[in-house]
């Protein structure tokens, strides 16, 4: 018997947490946190629906919060086994975990919550993983080999293929999770690695109902918002995940700067999160891109420019209110759900001359969705704020693959597809992706929900 059971990240986009069972072996791929709304982020706090103590293994596909965020609940609870992920994820997962506990600590004292962990329970996490690479078979538990490929979403992050062994079969049955697959080309990182075959594979729908813009058009229109935000005299926010976008962007301003394309105004990195993280990235180049690593050999620093200013003290990013504009602000957190972009847009939103300037996704319910939804006005931190602000969007700095690049990725399994499990996306999307697959692939695909559970025959 195969199993395969959805404990998160089904008909959603985030919670990413799926159990593969044999008679023998449980392992979990990925265990992350529910986000973007409050009845979202209460599923947090409801039991496993499983026994921790029973699982042997986890394996992560990357260190985002969605997919790593409740590791430390686990390991609470009484998991023992092994994680194995690539080496970057595992120092982002250190970071990111530490700051979610501290985000988690500072809302108890705010709002009378109780915390899902302390940071002393995501310190318990590190001493059970393992590191690995790309592209080697690791034996991760009896009778099932894992394979971890690049899925071009951010530094370290990995596609999944799980062989499991059955007696009386003569080959292993694959199973691949996607993880989050990456909108390549991106300006760090490697293509997504292509999978030819599979016999069940689950694949991410993000932005499976909708395309990206190109490279070229993204790079040209984050220049264009740049100088007419600068040209009124304005502040351009932008809400950014202190992981990959953040360092994206600030590949990107380099270039920008360097080039003379963008007048030199102060660029603010107002992200205690996104500064570790970068450091991270400093720490790993031999996993970046050909073009990226020449750089960085070549002497160029790829995220330091004329005018750029990492803030990360309290103090720092208050005293950026004393600069006068024009100026751009990053600051986190992505989806405008909590951080310290709220102080900014708490301050900003209310001037015509800011521009807000969203690139990543925006989950249903976070404060991001309803600004780029047109909100009139939003409450932020105990006030009512008007928008007067212009919103706008860029969708090529996303992390994620769109409906095309997502279809293409399945396109080269279809042969051997016995079954597509859509997941990792808001439903209607899902389902209209689903539907995709069936008509130009001839692919059953499906769109499980939370609980739901397949024997992989």
């Amino acid at each position: 018997m195969v199993k395969l059971t959805f404990c998160g990240g089904a008909g959603m986009v985030t919670g990413a947490c799926y159990l593969l069972e044999t008679d023998t072996t449980k392992v979990l791929v990925d265990c992350g946190m529910f986000q973007g709304s409050r009845f979202s982020e209460l599923l947090n706090h409801d039991p496993f629906p499983f026994d921790p103590t029973t699982v042997d293994v986890v394996l992560l596909t990357h260190a985002h919060i969605d997919h790593v965020g409740r590791l430390p609940k686990l390991v609470k609870e009484g998991f023992r086994g092994k994680i194995y992920a690539t080496s970057p994820t595992l120092d982002f997962a250190r970071a990111l975990l530490a700051d979610a506990a501290h985000v988690m600590r500072s809302e108890q004292k705010w709002e009378g919550t109780e915390p899902l962990y302390e940071e002393k329970d995501t310190e318990a996490v590190f001493p059970l993983t393992i590191p690995v690479a790309y592209n080697e078979k690791v034996p991760v538990a009896p009778g099932m080999t894992a394979v971890f490929h690049d899925a071009g979403h951010i530094l370290g992050s990995s596609i999944i293929e799980a062989f499991v062994s059955e007696k009386g079969k003569e080959r292993p049955t694959k199973v691949v999770f996607s993880g989050d697959l990456g909108n390549s080309p991106t300006p760090l990182l490697n293509d997504t690695t292509v999978i030819h075959e599979a016999d069940f594979a689950l694949i991410e729908s993000a932005y499976g109902d909708r395309m990206h813009e190109s490279h070229k058009e993204t790079k040209d229109m984050l220049e264009d918002v740049i100088e007419e935000t600068i040209a009124q005299g304005g502040v351009l926010l932008i809400p950014s995940f202190a992981t990959e976008r953040t360092q994206e962007l600030l590949y990107e301003l380099n270039e920008l700067v360097e080039h003379g394309r963008i007048p030199k105004v102060p660029v603010f990195i107002d992200s205690p999160l996104a500064i570790k993280i970068t450091e991270v990235y400093k720490k790993h180049p031999e996993f970046y891109n050909k073009k990226a690593a020449d750089l960085v050999r070549s002497g160029d620093n790829i995220f330091q420019f004329p005018g750029l200013r990492f803030t990360p003290t309290p103090e720092d990013s208050k005293a950026i209110n004393a600069v006068p504009p024009p100026k751009i602000i990053v600051a986190g957190s992505g989806m405008s759900h909590g951080g310290r972009i709220l102080h900014h847009e708490k301050l900003y939103l209310s001037d015509p001359r800011t521009t807000l300037l969203i690139i990543g996704y925006q989950a249903a319910g976070s404060l991001g969705r309803r600004l780029l939804e047109g909100a009139p006005s939003v409450r932020i931190i105990g006030a009512d704020i008007p928008v007067r602000a212009r919103i706008t969007r860029i969708t090529g700095y996303s992390a994620h693959a769109d409906q095309r690049q997502l279809l293409a990725w399945v396109e080269p399994m279809r042969m051997s597809l016995k079954k597509l499990f859509v997941v990792q996306g808001e439903a209607e999307v899902s389902s209209i992706f689903a539907q995709l697959v069936r008509d130009k692939l001839a692919v059953e695909a499906v769109v499980p929900k939370v609980g739901d559970s397949f024997e992989l025959k």
